[in-house]
């Protein structure tokens, strides 16, 4: 009989925890916007490290262009929009020659094309290796997708090339213990980083032993387990560990360098960035930490990586370093406001700030009223605040506040206030 009943309650909130959970949304649409208020055009800052985009469907349904928030705001109001979080390198589109004689709003002196802007499927409004949307139709319980730092893709977890969730690092509550993450196609690029300590690999994952193989016909870094796990993984995800002597890495002359001294360098690059930095550029290193040739390493196992904290302070800055990372297209890895991290960061701060002012601003309005204004406005909240109460206090919670319950609380306000004057 107990259960009987159950179905009739209806769940309720209290007013405190309605008001936190519209600041945290109001905290999440700004860490997404990164503080932009969405008030003016962003091109003419021109391609931006990283910025919110946002593509038009209705537009360019071809998934060819992206714009700023504030375009797709005031341009593109009743369109179909897509979310695509936050891009690198990217400049507003909206308005130029692919969006045909529809011209931006707010900055309409646009050229015809953003040459350096990069777009993937994302833009059409399909993600992963499966090019399903987000959310999905066909799907009932949405499942929570993760972005690889480098092709910007997302991906399911399903979709990482792990064998199991369980490889991707977690805390006890199911939080991420990795910063940034590196999808299975992309971690061939970034065979030099099995190079560094084990402190760049987020902890937690499941973790396996990593050789080399020095066939003549291909050098290919082996893993003997599926320890490189997904965008998900943790510290020593693919990590140089080595359980035995025969763990080894070829070099660029073709010899080989055991794992475990490969590590060894590794451990020592963290000392040697943070020395080798007075030279004449910051950012340059006078010796590489690694000290083997970046550029021709053997190809890692395309696995998923999963990185920890500050990773990307660990990163050598050598000249031959900084050649390789221009070689491969990957020097963004070296900016640390580059990083999801850092752009959330900066949103916070300009939160804080935007909400600062805004208290700033009120306080400055109501110390310039006088005496009289100021106990008049004193009194109305005080009068606000009674008359709420006394609703609340009426009021039936089996039912549901609607529009004309708040005009009722304004209208006995009204009255109260005539029978007063």
């Amino acid at each position: 009989m107990d259960g009987a009943f159950e179905d009739d309650n209806e769940q309720t909130i209290t007013i405190n925890e309605y008001l936190n959970k519209v600041e945290a949304e109001e905290l999440e649409a700004d860490l997404v916007l990164g503080g932009d208020e969405g008030k003016e055009c962003t091109y003419t800052m021109g391609y931006m490290k990283r910025q919110a985009i946002f593509s038009c469907l209705t537009c360019t349904p071809d998934g060819s262009a992206g714009v700023c928030t504030a375009c797709s705001l005031s341009c593109h109001d009743g369109h179909e929009i897509v979310e695509l979080w936050t891009k690198r390198n990217f400049r507003c589109d909206c308005g130029n020659s692919k969006f045909g004689e529809f011209f931006c709003k707010l900055f309409p002196k646009k050229d015809v094309e953003n040459a350096e802007n990069s777009y993937n499927h994302n833009f059409k409004g399909l993600y992963c290796t499966c090019g399903r949307p987000y959310p999905d139709p066909d799907v009932e319980e949405q499942e929570e997708m993760i972005q690889c730092i480098m092709c910007e893709d997302w991906f399911h977890e399903e979709h990482l090339g792990l064998e199991s969730s369980n490889e991707i690092p977690r805390d006890e509550e199911g939080e991420p213990l990795y910063e940034d993450f590196i999808c299975k196609t992309c971690s061939a690029i970034c065979s030099f980083l099995i190079l560094y300590p084990q402190t760049i690999w987020a902890a937690g994952g499941k973790r396996g032993d990593a050789t080399v193989s020095n066939s003549k016909d291909k050098n290919v870094l082996e893993d003997t387990s599926s320890a490189c796990g997904s965008r998900n993984l943790k510290n020593d995800a693919c990590s140089p560990c080595s359980s035995g002597d025969n763990n080894a890495m070829a070099n660029a002359n073709g010899d080989s360098v055991p794992v475990a001294e490969a590590s060894v360098i590794g451990e020592s690059s963290e000392k040697n960035i943070s020395s080798n930095q007075s030279t004449k550029d910051a950012n340059l290193q006078s010796t590489c930490v690694l000290g083997v040739d970046t550029v021709n390493l053997p190809v890692l196992e395309s696995k998923p990586l999963f990185l920890s904290k500050n990773w990307r302070d660990v990163l050598c800055r050598c000249e031959k370093c900084l050649d390789m990372y221009n070689q491969k297209h990957i020097s963004y890895l070296l900016d640390n406001e580059d990083s999801i991290a850092e752009y959330e960061k900066m949103a916070k701060q300009k939160r804080e700030e935007k909400l600062q002012k805004q208290e700033g601003a009120e306080l400055s309005f109501f110390n310039k009223l006088g005496h009289v204004e100021k106990m008049e406005i004193l009194s109305g909240i005080a009068d606000f605040k009674e008359e709420f109460r006394t609703f609340l206090d009426s009021f039936d919670t089996s039912k549901t506040i609607t529009s004309s319950d708040v005009h009722q609380i304004f209208e006995n306000l009204a009255k109260k206030r005539r029978r007063v004057e």
